[in-house]
């Protein structure tokens, strides 16, 4: 489960709110403003403004993906995927979305998820509120 909110919405919306977060053993720890309330994503991110590394940038390992759109950012030490970035021009370019999980205060069984189909790169279709059907990837 990532971030949250309206793709890139500012982080000056009124029901943003400042959550902590970090990867299992503590030793990478992060801060991101976002709106609960709206829901998570398995693709809908946020702008990189609302999210700042506040410590263990010595013990982020980065996995790169796809066609190098997007990087996964885990702790070296204990495994834990934190947050992610790339830039990906049908969610408005530049994004950061971040592993609800790692988030201090938020109780998952509370969040709505939305749905977008990255799997199909099928952005345009926007979210919806149940998941999209799986279907066989794309031969490449």
């Amino acid at each position: 489960m990532e971030s949250s909110g309206d793709e890139h919405a500012s982080s000056s919306t009124s029901a943003t709110k400042k959550h902590v977060g970090s990867c299992h053993c503590g030793a990478v720890r992060f801060e991101v403003d976002i709106d609960v309330g709206k829901g998570a994503s398995r693709c809908n991110c946020r702008k990189p403004d609302a999210f700042a590394l506040v410590a263990g940038k010595e013990s982020v390992g980065e996995y790169v993906w796809g066609a190098s759109v997007s990087s996964r950012f885990f702790c070296k030490h204990c495994g834990t995927y934190c947050y992610g970035s790339g830039h990906l021009a049908q969610l408005g370019g530049d994004f950061v979305s971040v592993n609800f999980n790692c988030l201090d205060d938020i109780d998952l069984t509370q969040i709505k998820i939305i749905y977008w189909d990255g799997r199909n790169n099928n952005w345009a279709a926007g979210p919806r509120d149940e998941p999209w059907p799986l279907s066989a990837p794309a031969s490449r």
